[in-house]
């Protein structure tokens, strides 16, 4: 059975984003549900996790239209919160609306707003409260807590795997060793000989953010594709039929 898989990396608050990637692969009709094709299977669409926490102050401001969004400010924590909230909201309808073909990857950001057992910050010390009510934030409401709290740590189809970090099942849970070991975020570059060591076909990853956009592995037969700022998403196609199962990969501009 042909199957065309649209994965897209890591949201981070950039809903306008993620919609016009849904719009540019036809999987979104003009009400927010899924086209025909995803209703029908034919088209899998996976958000390789962290749905939540914009990455810079830029981003922030941009999402909660205030000039200059301070992250110690508990009105401005509690904007950033209603904004994501809201837009949460529509791609948990698009979801529900055809669980069998839309996944969604639990990702680190995705986990953080329902433990709360670290502080979530950039390389640059911007932190994420605006979902943690210890530090100013406010509780993400409890059926969207229900929501994520059903996120898959992975994906697999056949051979294909999709998960937000890499192949490795540690990579897939988010403790101590997670947040101290370098190996999350540096594996596909040091190596990339986990997705074949792990008896995968081909492997899709996000958390690690690609500057120059989606990046493809061909020999070590994986993509990195946190890249959704770069306006790309990625385009697998599969046939279930055969022994090696992906026909194509491609990162496609939008």
């Amino acid at each position: 059975m042909l199957r065309k898989f649209i994965a897209i990396g890591d949201v981070h608050g950039d809903y306008d984003l993620l919609w016009a990637a849904l719009r540019a692969a036809s999987c979104v009709d003009a009400a927010g549900l899924p086209t025909p094709p995803v209703q029908q299977g034919l088209y899998q669409v996976v958000l390789i996790g962290d749905l939540v926490h914009p990455k810079t102050l830029a981003d922030y401001s941009r999402l909660t239209g205030l000039a200059e969004f301070n992250p110690r400010d508990e009105d401005h924590l509690f904007a950033a919160a209603r904004v994501q909230v809201r837009e949460l909201e529509r791609v948990r309808m698009f979801q529900e609306a055809a669980p069998r073909s839309v996944h969604c990857v639990l990702g680190n950001h995705d986990d953080g707003v329902l433990h709360h057992r670290y502080l979530l910050q950039t390389a640059g010390g911007l932190t994420h409260n605006e979902f943690d009510p210890e530090r100013g934030g406010v509780r993400l409401p409890d059926h969207l807590r229900h929501w994520f709290s059903g996120f898959v740590r992975e994906l697999r189809v056949g051979r294909v795997q999709f998960a937000h970090v890499g192949p490795l099942p540690a990579f897939a849970y988010y403790d101590d060793l997670f947040y101290t070991d370098k190996a999350p975020k540096h594996w596909w570059h040091d190596t990339p000989e986990y997705v074949m060591m792990a008896d995968l076909a081909y492997g899709v990853y996000g958390h690690t953010q690609m500057p120059d956009g989606i990046y493809l592995d061909e020999a070590a037969r994986f993509a990195m594709i946190d890249a959704l700022g770069n306006r790309e998403y990625l385009e697998l196609m599969t046939d279930s039929s055969q022994h090696d199962p992906v026909i194509s990969v491609r990162a496609v501009p939008f």
